[in-house]
């Protein structure tokens, strides 16, 4: 009986194992994908297709909100967040509550950082769901081709 057990903490701990390579893969992939103008516009034009380009959109305006001259980071983040963060906003991000309050308890100094907890998540949320359906569609295809 030890034996079968042991076999199955075995077993669990290589499947935690496997899905924690897979996910590391997958932050790394789209990552890549991020870094490049090309992939980008795949990537966006994918999230166009399923209406739900406001999560690389609020991705792309934190990476410029973080190099904001300091001056100007005030209007920049209530702009960003009347756009992206503010329940009911055109392009509303899905956030947890926790990330929100958070978010919203330095939005009277903001400064370079300030975005940087939500970008995560919506980092992860894009990397978890839409990514994974980028790979598989017709618009990573398009984005491969070499002209």
């Amino acid at each position: 009986m030890r034996v079968k057990l042991s076999h199955l903490a075995d077993k669990q701990e290589w499947t935690h194992h496997k899905h924690r390579v897979h996910e590391d893969r997958t932050l790394q992939g789209l990552e890549s994908l991020l870094n490049g103008k090309i992939g980008q516009k795949a990537f966006l034009w994918f999230l166009q297709s399923e209406f739900s380009e406001e999560n690389l959109q609020f991705w792309l305006a934190c990476e410029e909100y973080r190099v904001t001259p300091p001056w100007q980071q005030g209007a920049k983040a209530q702009s960003m967040y009347c756009q992206y963060i503010n329940p009911g906003s055109p392009q509303e991000v899905n956030l947890d509550a926790e990330t929100r309050e958070a978010l919203l308890r330095v939005m009277e100094e903001p400064a370079g950082d300030t975005f940087h907890e939500a970008q995560q998540h919506v980092y992860h949320l894009m990397a978890k769901d839409s990514y994974p359906r980028f790979l598989r569609s017709p618009h990573c295809l398009e984005a491969l081709r070499v002209p």
